[in-house]
């Protein structure tokens, strides 16, 4: 048996131990029509976490249900359309929700933590740091972490179920070995197989965006949740690339994960995301899926390649970008945001653009527009003044191709 194990992960108490995050999701947590707690799937994950340390695993819990249970504990019917109405239920259902859990981990003398994150919190390096390193000490004091985007604040989690994409830039944080997106059905199916009984289910996948081509994931969250299919593909992507296999299994039955992390032949089906043999360090990894896209660089074909080819040979970002490459500049953006690079090819009249790279620029939109196509000991003639030789330094890129 082969039990897979993150090379970025050095924190490790003992040689076996295993480092996972495992996301539940809404549907796992409450009931999709009464907004009652789902009490005996949750004692049952609480177990199976309390299963996992015992075998000397450290664990984080990222969690949804916010909102079910705010609605549960107001006796509203329905989730409201208005934004500030579900902001409201979700910091109403938070403190019950985090009640719930700290009553079933009690009956076992396990501490929990409650950390409330969003993606501004990480966008700032110092910032994402120290969510690391309290991660890391609370993982250390043999707590459960439970984590959960704050609601009340974040408009992205609500409307598009950025859960499934914070449990994977979880597990980059703490370079876990796995991530387990528990949900309502065995697995990832080339097809809803609700409505097509001949889709197939996906046991293993390697190439997620070969993968994309030949499935169909266009289903919903449940009424409570935000995500779905999709969101759970992207989150696998995120993760796979900075080392953490990933893993779609059944919410209602949590002690599967034991088996599948065993690599045990028993195990119940699931889908199983192999994650990238040469993953991106943690600053690169920051820079992709870390920091909010402010803006858009078009830059020259010839450079896109240089950029791709520097990074399939070295690992990092090959080039820096330099003004004298930029053809065209979109959004407005200031210094030290983080920017698209991307490249226009025209194919039968159809034009398409290719993002290469994402980086942290040295100048902001409006300077990149004067400076464009200039030489590099031109910037102080176009500019008055020059804060750096190039528009993205190569440390500060990171390649998507």
């Amino acid at each position: 048996m082969v039990v897979y194990r993150n090379a970025q992960n050095t924190h490790r108490p003992t040689k076996s131990s295993l480092t996972l995050v495992i996301k539940v999701g809404t549907s796992s947590i409450c009931d999709e029509k009464t907004h009652y707690p789902l009490l005996g799937n949750l004692s049952r994950i609480v177990e199976t976490i309390l299963e996992l340390k015992r075998k000397g695993h450290r664990i984080v819990l990222v969690t949804s249900a916010a909102v079910g249970t705010g609605l549960r504990r107001l006796n509203l019917n329905e989730k409201p359309k208005k934004l500030a109405a579900v902001q409201a239920i979700a910091a109403v259902g938070q403190g019950r929700l985090m009640s719930m859990y700290d009553d079933l981990f009690g009956q076992f003398n396990q501490p929990v933590a409650q950390i409330l994150l969003t993606r501004n919190d990480l966008a700032d390096r110092s910032q994402y740091l120290n969510a690391v390193n309290c991660l890391e000490q609370l993982l250390d004091m043999g707590v459960v972490p439970i984590v959960n985007e704050n609601d009340t604040i974040s408009v992205s989690e609500i409307k598009f179920g950025d859960n499934d994409t914070l449990s994977a830039i979880t597990a980059g944080m703490v370079k876990a070995d796995y991530l387990f997106l528990m949900t309502d059905v065995d697995c990832l199916y080339t097809d809803n197989p609700r409505s097509n009984p001949n889709a197939r289910p996906v046991l293993v996948c390697e190439d997620i965006e070969a993968l994309r081509e030949e499935i169909t994931v266009t289903t919903p969250g449940s009424a409570l949740g935000t995500g779905g299919m999709v969101t759970k593909l992207v989150a696998a992507d995120l993760a796979t690339a900075a080392g953490v296999t990933t893993v779609i299994a059944r919410g209602s039955t949590p002690e599967s994960i034991l088996p599948i992390i065993a690599d045990d032949k028993s195990a119940p089906m699931h889908t199983r995301f192999v994650a990238k043999p040469q993953p991106l360090i943690d600053r690169k990894w920051w820079i992709l899926h870390g920091l909010h896209t402010a803006g858009t660089i078009v830059i020259d074909t010839d450079v896109g390649e240089a950029i791709a080819d520097g990074a399939a040979r070295s690992g990092s970002s090959g080039a820096s970008l330099f003004a004298g490459a930029v053809a065209k500049v979109e959004g407005n953006f200031v210094e030290h945001q983080a920017v698209r690079l991307v490249v226009q090819h025209t194919d039968n009249g159809v034009t398409d653009f290719v993002t290469v790279a994402k980086g942290i620029v040295n100048y902001s939109s409006a300077e990149i527009v004067r400076i464009m196509h200039a030489r590099e000991s031109d910037i102080i003639d176009s500019l008055g003044y020059k804060d750096a030789n190039c528009i993205i330094h190569r440390d500060n890129m990171a390649t998507s191709l």
